[in-house]
């Protein structure tokens, strides 16, 4: 239900070196100060965090873990009905604590014998190239906040159990980890803010929103769909449309609702021979052309 790059909160630097997180009122938090305040707090832990030093720990309240386990116990019971087995192996090798948030210096230290990954923390929006483009050198913007304990199944951001739940899972099997990697090597190839979004958008129908069939089914790859305990059991129900370049670059979607279109790999190996293949080799004239056979 939302964009990784772009749905963030906005966040601003005070004079007195404090950082603010510009929560909207429709924000389940908006009213809770004490909320508020622990936001800002952890906001601030990224915006002063340097690459190559280990990430400062959030000090979660029981609340916030209480949050965490409840999510995580619902979610596995879905994933074993409709995760992709990549992603359950990535999972069951990652064996992510289920009764407290990990730091994130915690899941980089789980993560990286894996596959390489590490975790870089993010206070709020990301640039595009940015948030892409690091993923070329093993690295995953995440926040650190959890959701509002009032909401435990919805966030309207994406929070620390979409970014680890949804995203070191899949990080954690390698032939995903493999397809990050190669999402963020086209976005640093590409030079033009169109051929950017376009690369952006082939990310969203597959490593956020994909589906694959396997088994005899439907089944969900995408971070998106499997951190989000409603619309895991709705995504079966949606125009589920074959993979296509130029479908999935040019496709608008809502950030704000379930995603009615998805895109439907054949297998693995099909999502990596099509997808794969494109974010290896696309640049700036590949992509103005599978732009234009969309129109």
């Amino acid at each position: 239900m939302f964009e990784e790059a772009q749905y963030f909160a906005p966040v601003s630097a005070q004079e007195d070196g404090s950082v603010v997180v510009e929560l909207a009122a429709s924000h389940p938090g908006f009213a809770d100060e004490v909320y508020r305040a622990r936001r800002n707090a952890i906001a601030g832990l990224a915006v002063n965090h340097r690459r190559g030093t280990p990430i400062p720990a959030a000090e979660y309240t029981a609340r916030e873990h209480e949050v965490w386990a409840l999510v995580t116990r619902e979610l596995a019971v879905k994933h074993a009905k409709y995760a992709t087995a990549e992603y359950l192996e990535g999972a069951a090798r990652l064996g992510l604590p289920k009764e407290r948030i990990p730091q994130l210096e915690e899941v980089s230290r789980l993560l990286e014998p894996l596959t390489g990954f590490r975790y870089l923390p993010a206070a709020g929006l990301v640039p595009l190239r940015d948030f892409y483009g690091v993923l070329a050198d093993g690295f995953f913007h995440s926040t650190q906040y959890i959701r509002h304990h009032s909401v435990p199944f919805y966030t309207p951001e994406p929070d620390v159990i979409h970014e680890v739940i949804g995203h070191a899972n899949a990080l954690a099997a390698p032939r995903y980890a493999a397809l990050y990697r190669l999402a963020g090597q086209a976005a640093r190839r590409v030079e033009s803010e169109e051929a950017l979004e376009f690369v952006s958008k082939v990310f969203w129908f597959t490593l956020e929103f994909g589906v694959m069939a396997e088994g005899g089914e439907l089944r969900a790859y995408g971070a998106g769909i499997l951190s989000s305990y409603g619309e895991i059991e709705e995504f079966r129900g949606m125009d589920i449309r074959p993979l296509d370049l130029s479908a999935m670059g040019t496709t608008h979607y809502d950030i704000t609702k379930y995603q009615d279109v998805l895109f439907r790999a054949d297998s693995l190996q099909h999502l990596e021979d099509v997808v794969g293949d494109f974010w290896a080799t696309c640049d700036d004239e590949s992509i103005a052309k599978l732009a234009a056979a969309a129109v």
